[in-house]
């Protein structure tokens, strides 16, 4: 009589004792704590106001692609409206946020703005119903904030379209889940470990559990937030893991299904997870390093006398505008008349803060920005 063998790391014996060789990502590691210092250090340096709104962004990010991995489109316009009024900040010309739009922003913030509280079954449970608001996703009912009990059958952890979805792994049967959520909720906030390793086995293990009928995903990423939060020792976001793993989503399925079929050895796992952590860090640098720009170019034209229209396309131009600025692009974008963005353009021109792009000599004019 042959003996099953585990298919999957929850099936292991030894689970859910992980291991992992920590040389094969010490430097990283290193790497990656003086980049969070550096960063929040920056961070705090900035203003106020613009530091405000690069965590709206940042959160904005987390929300729209923590959401689009799981193949649902968020309007972002909602999305920044939602949380820029719970952040205290102008929503003026926003629209409305939808109940389910509110629903996942509610359970982000709450994740990073009480990154000190405890996390229990029944702050997830609350998280949960946040994201179901209706008891349904899309047409099917589903227990909200509770649970999973299989009654459709085993949880598969899929990816992909719906007519050609992918499984990656199965996850734990539905009567292991309150045991293996007690376990994983007592780790979580007692284990005496480095904080961005935890934030990663912290991912994994809830993953791995799949403890709802749905929003594993979401809730997972924002156990993550809340990780790093808890490393970062603020509530301010400056950084996203969301978009970062959107951006390597198929290579965040694929270290998930590997790591499943590793027994209990995660140090791929971790080697990858860090792996992204470093590039969202290196994307919020670049993010600084843009921010940084804009607030020295308002600093060195703060005294010169601007129109509004003015105020706007450079506004455009310090985000990166993607064509060359001629007259009828700038009228476009500031809603005025041909003649009157010529003026314009003359103005900043003899002003010093734009001056004529000589690599579109011979062809219609077009202009720059006169910084570096």
């Amino acid at each position: 009589m042959s003996t099953r063998l585990p298919v999957y790391a929850h099936q292991n014996s030894e689970w859910p004792h992980f291991r992992w060789d920590s040389s094969a990502f010490d430097v990283r590691l290193a790497d990656i704590h003086f980049r969070r210092g550096a960063l929040i250090t920056a961070m705090a340096s900035l203003g106020f106001d613009i530091r405000q709104e690069t965590v709206l962004s940042v959160l904005v990010q987390d929300v729209t692609k923590s959401s689009e991995i799981e193949g649902e489109h968020l309007d972002a316009a909602q999305v920044r409206s939602s949380i820029a009024q719970r952040l205290g900040m102008d929503v003026a010309g926003l629209p409305p946020a939808a109940r389910h739009v509110e629903g996942v922003v509610e359970m982000l913030l709450d994740a990073t703005g009480r990154f000190g509280a405890p996390l229990d079954a029944e702050r997830l449970f609350g998280w949960h119903s946040a994201l179901f608001p209706t008891g349904r996703s899309n047409l099917r009912r589903i227990i909200v904030g509770g649970w999973r009990d299989d009654r459709e059958g085993p949880m598969m952890v899929l990816s992909g379209p719906l007519d050609r979805q992918r499984v990656h792994f199965e996850a734990p049967a539905a009567e292991r889940v309150p045991h293996e959520m007690d376990r994983f909720l007592t780790w979580f906030d007692t284990a005496q470990l480095d904080p961005v390793v935890r934030a990663a086995v912290a991912h994994l293990w809830f993953v791995t559990i799949h403890p709802f009928d749905d929003g594993n995903g979401r809730i997972a990423r924002a156990i993550t937030d809340l990780a790093l939060a808890r490393a970062d020792g603020t509530s301010q976001r400056f950084y996203s893991m969301s978009a970062q793993i959107e951006r390597e989503r198929r290579a965040y399925y694929d270290a998930l299904e590997n790591t499943q079929r590793g027994g209990v050895d995660i140090t791929g796992w971790i080697v990858w997870f860090l792996d992204q952590v470093f590039a969202a860090l290196q994307s919020a640098e670049g993010v600084l390093d843009k921010v940084r720009s804009r607030q020295a170019f308002w600093d060195l034209y703060r005294d010169v006398l601007l129109n509004g229209r003015q105020i706007k396309v450079l506004g455009k131009m310090l985000e990166g505008l993607n064509s060359k600025l001629r007259s009828s692009k700038y009228a476009a974008l500031a809603g005025c008349s041909q003649p009157t963005a010529v003026r314009d353009l003359s103005d900043l021109v003899s002003k010093g803060i734009l001056k004529v792009d000589p690599a579109a000599a011979g062809r219609s004019t077009s202009y720059i920005l006169n910084f570096n």
